[in-house]
């Protein structure tokens, strides 16, 4: 008989060296794509410094430089206003959990019991972060994908928009990745990456050839835009800053496609700032200034939007406001991997905004 504590502290152990593994894997991938280690790249644990005074003001630069990139010579993505509809549902980081999505869809009246589009014209909007943490994500892309196809054809609409976790796993980033979700596309095959694949651990080799740029997965992520409007409402995963704007939207969401679609060989620098618009936290932390309100009055009226809906920060108290609510926080840890948590959803209906739980 094992003494007590003795499982917890091998588990820990197992789980340390994984990690090891996972972070091997990840450095090679971003050293034969980007001539870099993953340390030049967003890893989630460095984003609560992202807000450290001395972090700002170097995000900040950073962005502030970027405005005057020159735009690459690429295909121009999907329009990214849309018009203003009777009832839009917001829900937010789904995290590889099917059933959590099945159970945000239900409350929103968009699907019934057998995963099929009810919600006729409704337009629901998912704000990022599909993959990682969880076990499902195979599963939960595939439902999506579905239920994108059948809403369109109901006179609704389903749009599902880019997080950093989609973003980190086409540069190679798996660090959050379950163990499930390497086995789930360990069938795919990419012979063109071949000597890169063959570099890597052999459960890392199938998700990876999904997932990097030009694979199976990341031509599905490319269908996700970074940033839409409906109606009079923003819709973004991080958030919006006055560089975004000036950066152009219709820019950002053209050039991560065409980097997860192969066509782009790296994101440009804006995106790739700890401010970049899947990354920031500026309007998701509590007690927010009176200056970061004014920087989301400026954003909002620079694209005639009254409100912005943002995901990525977990908000334990549940879906909340800030700045005279022009800004809903609606990540509220849907995923079994935060244990069970309240299912959440926001509903809009004109200048109308409520809860759903």
């Amino acid at each position: 008989m094992m003494p007590v504590g003795t499982g917890d502290h091998c588990l820990r152990g197992r789980n340390k060296a994984w990690l090891r593994v996972l972070r091997l894997a990840s450095a090679v991938m971003l050293i034969a794509l980007f001539g870099c280690d993953r340390d030049s790249e967003k890893a989630e644990g460095s984003q609560a410094a992202a807000h450290a005074p001395a972090a700002q003001r170097r995000g900040t630069a950073q962005a502030k430089h970027a405005v005057s990139e020159k735009a690459p010579d690429l295909p121009p993505a999907p329009p990214w206003r849309f018009p203003a509809a009777e009832r839009v549902v917001a829900i937010g980081d789904l995290h590889g959990d099917v059933d959590a999505a099945r159970s945000a869809l239900r409350l929103a009246g968009a699907v019934d019991q057998r995963d099929r589009w009810i919600g006729d014209s409704l337009v629901v909007v998912i704000t990022g972060d599909q993959l990682d943490r969880g076990k499902g994500e195979r599963a939960l892309m595939a439902l999506l994908e579905a239920l994108t196809s059948q809403a369109r054809g109901a006179g609704g609409s389903l749009r599902v928009l880019t997080g950093n976790h989609e973003v980190m796993n086409v540069a190679g980033n798996f660090d959050y990745v379950d163990r499930a979700g390497f086995a789930d596309f360990a069938d795919v095959r990419r012979p063109e990456l071949g000597e890169l694949l063959g570099r890597l651990p052999r459960l890392v080799r199938g998700r990876a050839a999904t997932f990097l740029p030009g694979g199976s997965g990341a031509r599905l992520l490319a269908t996700w835009p970074v940033v839409i409007k409906v109606g009079a409402t923003l819709f973004v995963h991080g958030g919006l800053l006055s560089t975004h704007v000036q950066y152009g939207i219709e820019r950002i969401n053209a050039e991560v496609r065409a980097w997860m679609l192969g066509k782009l060989d790296k994101l440009p620098v804006a995106l790739r700032s700890e401010e970049a618009p899947f990354w920031t936290r500026r309007y998701s932390l509590p007690n927010l200034s009176a200056q970061d309100c004014a920087e989301l009055g400026r954003v909002l009226a620079a694209v005639d939007a009254t409100r912005m809906v943002i995901g990525h920060t977990p908000q334990r108290q549940g879906i909340n406001s800030a700045c005279q609510d022009r800004v809903w926080r609606i990540d509220v840890g849907l995923s079994a991997y935060y244990g069970p948590q309240p299912v959440e959803v926001l509903e809009l209906k004109g200048a109308a905004v409520k809860v759903l739980r």
